[in-house]
């Protein structure tokens, strides 16, 4: 047996320090589904589990806002709490916005930003016109969150988020003025006679406007992004349904031979349609004022579910959304959801 003196003993065990330093840790495998049965009958109908990788969930809320309803944003949000999706966007109206000075228009946006915050997941803004009417409102958005128009990709899917009042300054302004002339008249006389006022005749007011200039920044992002597995457009206004329009079938057509769904609100009332053999989808409100009579104003949240195999869209109306005690949450039992539409 060879002899060895301390200096070769002292390497030979430096040299088997470092193999055990740099030897690969292996973690043991997950087991997924583990069970007991021994035989080839077994109590269920299959072991291809629903989790391929990459499949996500996202979830939806529509407008809060032309007299919201107090308690159903912040039960919408709790119930979101409980369904658990990755990310939440919106189409828009999220204050009242109106003829107010920058302080109360900066609480409006403090209040809902507290109350969105307490979503377990990300919450994405859009603007609508109770958001963006005026060249003020426009501002204080810029200066809280930037860009009233933007996209993001979330597992190489595409969201773009519009403005749909994407009016010249001088415009937007003449805009705002007769809005807040026509909020007065429906205060006083109702809605019947708001949509006779100037402002309830304009086009803008019904499927508002997309800028040159927002619909070359989508042209360029949707190119950009070719390989995407779906694109969601998310906006207030139908802008596709404004007479003469242009700039937003520039973006329908950079889009074109892609799997998109456009989600939209403003109306509050809920619709589903199909154009280009695409879904474009109004949602209705989720807190905002109810049309009676309506059997689609209903207040409710989506969820989207992304796989490889395309997307799945579940609309889940919030009175039928309980916790495990049985109960809306939030003590929401005793909020007048969709019912206050059909009275």
């Amino acid at each position: 047996m060879p002899r060895f003196g301390r200096s070769s003993l002292l390497l030979l065990l430096l040299i088997t320090l470092g193999a055990c330093a740099t030897k690969p840790i292996t973690e043991p495998a997950q087991t997924v589904f583990e069970h007991d049965i021994t035989g080839s009958e077994v109590p269920w109908t299959d072991t291809g589990f629903d989790n391929e990788e990459g499949k996500f969930t996202f979830a939806l809320f529509s407008d809060l806002t032309g007299g919201e309803r107090d308690g159903v944003f912040d039960l919408a949000i709790e119930q979101l709490r409980l369904l658990r999706p990755e990310l939440i966007v919106n189409v828009g109206d999220l204050i009242e916005g109106g003829d107010l000075d920058d302080k109360q228009l900066n609480q409006q946006w403090d209040t809902f930003d507290q109350r969105a915050n307490r979503a377990k997941a990300p919450v994405f803004y859009a603007g609508g016109n109770h958001d963006l009417t005026g060249n003020r409102l426009r501002q204080i958005w810029e200066e809280r969150y930037g860009s009233k128009y933007y996209h993001f990709i979330y597992k190489n899917v595409l969201f773009l988020v519009l403005d749909t009042e994407d009016n010249p300054p001088e415009f937007q302004q003449y805009i705002h003025e007769i809005r807040l002339q026509a909020i007065e008249v429906q205060k006083s006389a109702g809605w019947e006679v708001f949509h006779a006022t100037e402002y309830g005749q304009l086009e803008e007011r019904k499927s508002g406007r997309i800028g040159a200039e927002q619909a070359s920044y989508f042209q360029k992002v949707i190119k950009q992004h070719p390989e995407v597995r779906w694109t969601f457009v998310l906006m207030h206004k139908p802008a596709w349904e404004r007479p003469a329009e242009e700039n937003f079938s520039r973006i329908e057509n950079a889009l074109a031979g892609q799997a998109y769904t456009v989600f939209y609100g403003h109306v509050h009332s809920y619709l589903h349609q199909q154009r280009h053999g695409r879904d474009y989808i109004r949602l209705g409100t989720t807190g905002g004022s109810h049309a009676p009579g309506n059997p689609m104003a209903i207040d409710h949240v989506s969820l989207v579910t992304v796989s490889e195999d395309g997307v799945d869209i579940a609309n889940l109306r919030m009175s039928g959304i309980f916790d495990k005690t049985g109960k809306v949450p939030l003590n929401g039992d005793g909020i007048c959801l969709e019912e206050c539409a059909k009275k």
